[in-house]
């Protein structure tokens, strides 16, 4: 199994990502199948060429994914629930070619019900986790880098909290798909800056319980972004 994934050497920073996103795509396209062993962390890091601890990170994000799934004493599977199919087959849905307006137009339908559900189910646990991500989200902004993997993982805890597999699975598909989008949006201090209040205030309605307000704090924050990326694309169509 381990010599036949032909697994390509991670070489950029943000290495656990990189594993992240070649699993998945093995995943995906069928070459690991429901129910395949992975090989040993050892095996991958060795052809990853990364640290065993970079490994297990990407291992732990795919299984809170539900792409993963760890057996005690046996190792890592690709998991067997039909919610896990969801994932991949989210992501077939849209394609590169796609207008990311209309991409993410759907992500401000589906993220501000995302955030009512969460805050409606949320667990003590969960809410400290989602505070513990901001504060690490605050010191990537005041070390000036770029946040955009609290970002991530921010948005992906919500998707959890939601407690409904289906949302989970197109939010992290969509997020994921509008990565880049992300990115070029997070690389001003003061775009850093609205970002992190957005999600504080986001917090700050879940923490109380108040759905409606967890919602329209969801959305005002996914307008805020919308109105600084697509401002000039959007101006070009209505003038078409």
């Amino acid at each position: 199994m381990a010599n036949s994934l032909a697994l390509k050497e991670i070489k950029k920073a943000r290495v656990s990502e990189d594993i992240v996103a070649q699993l998945k795509a093995l995943i995906a396209s069928g070459k690991l199948h429901t129910g395949d062993q992975l090989p040993s962390e050892r095996d991958l890091a060795e052809q990853f060429k990364v640290s065993r601890a970079s490994v297990r990170e990407a291992i732990r994000a795919l299984e809170s994914m539900g792409l993963l799934e760890a057996r005690q004493g046996h190792g890592t599977y690709v998991a067997t629930s039909v919610e896990a199919l969801v994932q991949p087959l989210a992501a077939s849905l849209f394609h590169e070619k796609d207008d990311l307006i209309d991409i993410f137009f759907l992500r401000k339908i589906i993220e501000p019900e995302i955030a009512q559900l969460a805050s409606e189910n949320a667990t003590p646990e969960e809410i400290n986790e989602l505070e513990d991500i901001l504060k690490d989200q605050e010191a990537e902004r005041a070390d000036a880098d770029n946040p955009v993997r609290m970002d991530t993982h921010f948005h992906h805890l919500l998707a959890r909290m939601a407690k409904n597999r289906v949302l989970e699975r197109l939010s992290f598909a969509l997020v994921d798909l509008l990565g880049k989008t992300r990115e070029r949006y997070l690389q001003t201090e003061e775009r850093k800056q609205k970002s992190l209040l957005g999600h504080r205030n986001i917090l700050a309605a879940i923490q109380s319980g108040n759905g409606t307000a967890a919602r329209q704090a969801m959305r005002r924050h996914l307008e805020d972004v919308e109105a600084i990326l697509f401002k000039k694309k959007k101006e070009g169509k209505t003038q078409s």
